[in-house]
């Protein structure tokens, strides 16, 4: 049963992934796109005032990087329970939208794939039910999800997944999307593409033009379009019957001033001509007026046609005729159309025969180097490189590629580290290998406030008695309560069991009613004192500062510390567990100097295993024990972090005391409720034995 679940878990995880990238993808390379699909809806929710184009562009490239960095973090498995609840958080607002949208009818396409992939508002729906039933199952078991990446490697994932697409969907935006999917590619014939195939059923559009006249407006069609002193508002072409629909379906141009249709002049021109693309003038960028003033010379000279196809008005056209002193011919064309030629806004098309054979957003416009010979002789003039395949290649070069390599070198990694545990297991081998100085192995029992004085002086002569006949094979600490710590010294043989203290305080002395100071514990002759216990700083309030003056006052009096860092279960579940262990180790003990830091043990103790019966498998403790390790030797250098001793703790007892002290990294534990009874706390003791 268990295993069923994992794979559909990981089957649904995958279906989640793959659909989100795409999704996010073709979003992120068109956000002028998105921000139109946005501007729609917010049309639909009578929104449109409320935010200006460049927050919705924001908004177009926030949202497909979102979708993106998802699909990919789970593809990963990357920070499993956030990305899995986040995913969930997502596809519910999806769905909701798109209920709305199946009821309602505000769009004809929710623009989930953009361009790439047009599905109907019922198929949408019926989309965002399987994903969403996904999206609720990986969000209930992330667990299962098998990682690709290493815990500790993931930052890379994250980071490079945010970039990459952000600079990739800002790339497109100024320059032009990567891909195309709409029907006005490089390479597409428009005439053709209005073609409608002999036998199929014919489809009636009809383009109604908005004038106006002495403050009166008034639609037209080409049966009765008036004379010029009418002044021209806008285009509508509607659909009046349906029947088979070309993918190019709506193209019409009219002249400016008589409103003349030359659609099919142009299209039917042998040669080349420019067609300068602004949907809404008023809204154009003009900062780069100067060459396009320069490329419609160039076509004055070369006998090249060159028009402005727009759907602005006639005083937006006069302004910006003012502005860039613009001298070439205006033409009318829907705004819909416009957008769909070219994302920019200006853009500039070159057709050849009828033929789209280049565009350029206004910001990479040809420039007069590339225009020093007739058309048909220079690079521009013939058809642009649009091969999807190698685009693709590209993608997969500089994005998948990377990552597929990362995710081998991890895999790599980890197997070897395998390997080197094993070896390091193998008794065999370690016969021939040399031989390393050993770090001390310790178990440590915490009696926290339990037992009398009478009981506890009892249980350290057992403990005591029981271990000088079985010498153990590791050092043993027994941390107990102050009121017991002289009388308990008196009783132990500390050259077999270590007597260590619970806590001491942070002042040296003084009127501190209740406290014990670390000169006070080190005079009943114990040797160590817990400090940074979860308990302490949960129910005392202990802070990393405090914690600090307490490790400082212990070694000045010539204590050694077991400190104590830890997750909760909260924490583990966000996948934060490292950055808490290490702000806690940072803020508490990482000021001492190497010298000091020989004095040091550290003990691992996940706060939702300490008392709970709960308890970290022997995986999860020894990645942690490892991370620490390795943060100690940033900080101290990999040989300090080698004769640095960290035990684990929490429900630590017999019966898994062997597998968690097989991991090459877990040097011990401290003990709490097992350490009660003799038979009990010699019987972790006893693990290293095996």
């Amino acid at each position: 049963m268990r295993n069923i679940r994992i794979a559909a878990v990981n089957i649904c995880r995958f279906i989640l992934a793959v659909t989100f990238i795409f999704s996010g993808y073709v979003k992120a390379i068109d956000p002028l796109g998105t921000l139109y699909k946005l501007k729609d809806y917010a049309a639909a929710m009578a929104l449109n005032d409320i935010l200006p184009d460049w927050a919705l562009v924001i908004v177009a490239i926030a949202l497909g990087a979102l979708e993106f960095s998802l699909g990919v973090f789970m593809l990963f498995a990357v920070r499993r329970h956030m990305v899995s609840k986040l995913t969930l958080a997502l596809m519910s607002v999806m769905t909701a939208l798109t209920v709305w949208i199946y009821i309602a009818d505000p769009v004809k396409d929710c623009g989930c794939f953009g361009d790439a992939l047009k599905l109907t508002n019922g198929e949408t729906l019926l989309k965002n039910i399987v994903l969403i039933a996904c999206a609720t199952l990986v969000a209930w078991r992330p667990a299962d999800m098998a990682r690709f990446i290493s815990r500790t490697n993931q930052w890379i994932v994250r980071y490079y997944t945010i970039t990459y697409i952000i600079v990739t969907s800002v790339y497109c935006l100024y320059t032009l999307p990567i891909f195309d999917f709409r029907p006005y590619r490089i390479g597409t014939n428009i005439k053709q593409g209005m073609e409608i195939p002999e036998g199929a059923e014919q489809p009636e559009f009809e383009s109604t033009f908005i004038l106006r006249k002495n403050g009166v407006t008034r639609e037209f069609t080409l049966d009765n379009y008036p004379d010029s002193t009418w002044e021209y508002v806008d285009t509508k072409t509607v659909q009046t019957k349906k029947g088979y629909e070309p993918p190019i379906h709506d193209f019409s141009i009219t002249t400016n001033d008589t409103g003349e249709d030359i659609t099919e002049q142009v299209l039917t021109k042998k040669g080349y001509t420019f067609l300068l693309v602004s949907p809404r003038l008023v809204v154009a960028d003009d900062s780069n007026f100067g060459d396009i003033d320069q490329i419609y010379e160039y076509a004055e000279e070369n006998g090249v046609d060159f028009l402005c196809l727009t759907a602005s008005t006639n005083e937006d056209i006069e302004r910006w005729r003012e502005l860039t002193g613009a001298e070439y011919t205006f033409c009318n064309a829907d705004e819909t159309t416009l957008k769909t030629m070219i994302r920019s806004n200006p853009g500039l098309i070159l057709l050849k025969d009828g033929t789209i054979i280049g565009k350029w957003s206004h910001n990479a416009l040809p420039q007069t180097d590339d225009l020093t010979a007739p058309l048909e002789q220079l690079p521009i003039g013939k058809a642009q490189n649009d091969s999807t395949p190698e685009r693709l290649l590209i993608v997969l070069l500089t994005f998948f590629v990377p990552l597929m390599a990362l995710t081998i070198a991890d895999r790599l990694w980890a197997w070897t580290k395998w390997i080197r545990n094993k070896q390091d297991n193998n008794r065999i081998f370690n016969l021939f290998k040399k031989r390393k100085k050993m770090r001390k192995k310790i178990v440590a029992g915490n009696w926290k406030m339990n037992l009398n004085l009478q009981d506890g002086v009892a249980l350290a002569k057992e403990i005591n008695e029981a271990l000088v006949a079985d010498k153990p094979n590791c050092e043993v600490i027994i941390c107990t309560p102050f009121i017991h710590l002289a009388s308990v010294a008196q009783v132990l043989d500390q050259n077999v069991v270590a007597l260590g203290a619970e806590n001491c305080a942070d002042k040296v002395k003084g009127a501190y009613t209740g406290e014990v100071s670390a000169e006070m514990v080190k005079s009943t002759g114990a040797q160590y004192v817990i400090l940074g216990h979860s308990e302490r700083r949960e129910y005392y309030h202990e802070t990393a500062e405090i914690l600090k003056e307490k490790v400082d006052l212990a070694l000045a009096n010539g204590l050694k510390i077991l400190f104590c860092c830890g997750e909760t279960l909260e924490e583990r579940k966000a996948e934060k567990q490292n950055e808490v262990v290490k702000a806690e180790l940072e803020g508490s003990v990482f000021h001492l100097d190497a010298e000091a830091w020989k004095n040091i043990v550290i003990a691992y103790e996940p706060i939702w295993a300490i008392g709970t019966g709960m308890t970290a498998t022997s995986d999860q403790a020894e990645e942690m024990l490892a991370y620490i390790r390795s943060i100690v030797a940033e900080k101290y250098g990999q040989e300090a972090a080698e004769d640095t001793s960290i035990l684990y703790g929490g429900s630590c007892k017999a019966s898994n005391a062997p597998e968690l002290f097989s991991k090459p990294n877990i040097d011990g534990g401290l003990i709490g409720g097992a350490s009660l009874k003799c038979a009990d706390f010699k019987g972790i003791i006893d693990a290293w034995k095996k």
